[in-house]
């Protein structure tokens, strides 16, 4: 037990843990910025206007949020602007309840994935901001 507590605990498990919470984030913004046209696109199809802006907007804040988490700069900050960000995205994108057939199975499925992000990053905010200090 000693052992694994030694591997868990460890600086760099904080840091790749931090990582892979923000991996989607930064891949994400780093596709839009490569291909704007298909940024603004996205933005268009789920009714946001407007679009160019939005979609430069989102690129900033996903990179922006996510280098506040794995800097430590205002962590918490970033994690709960993710988090609220991923929400509120996935209630526009995932909306498995206006689906049918097969694909209604796969847009809920990726709704319920989406709310494993918003509670990690909820974590790392409470975390950050004492929450562990009573456990």
């Amino acid at each position: 037990m000693d052992a694994l507590r030694q591997v868990f605990t460890a600086p760099w498990v904080h840091g790749l843990a931090l990582l892979c919470l923000c991996a989607a984030y930064l891949q994400g913004a780093f596709d839009k910025a490569r291909d704007f046209q298909s940024a603004v696109a996205e933005m268009r199809r789920f009714g946001l206007a407007p679009a160019a802006p939005l979609a430069a907007l989102t690129i900033a804040f996903e990179f922006g949020a996510s280098a506040m988490v794995l800097t430590g700069y205002y962590r918490w900050l970033g994690a709960v602007m993710l988090a609220a960000f991923t929400a509120l995205a996935n209630c526009l994108a995932d909306r498995f309840w206006s689906t049918d057939g097969a694909q209604k199975r796969v847009v809920a499925n990726a709704f319920f994935e989406h709310w494993g992000l918003v509670g990690g990053f909820i974590v790392v905010a409470w975390y950050d901001l004492g929450g562990h200090s009573g456990i």
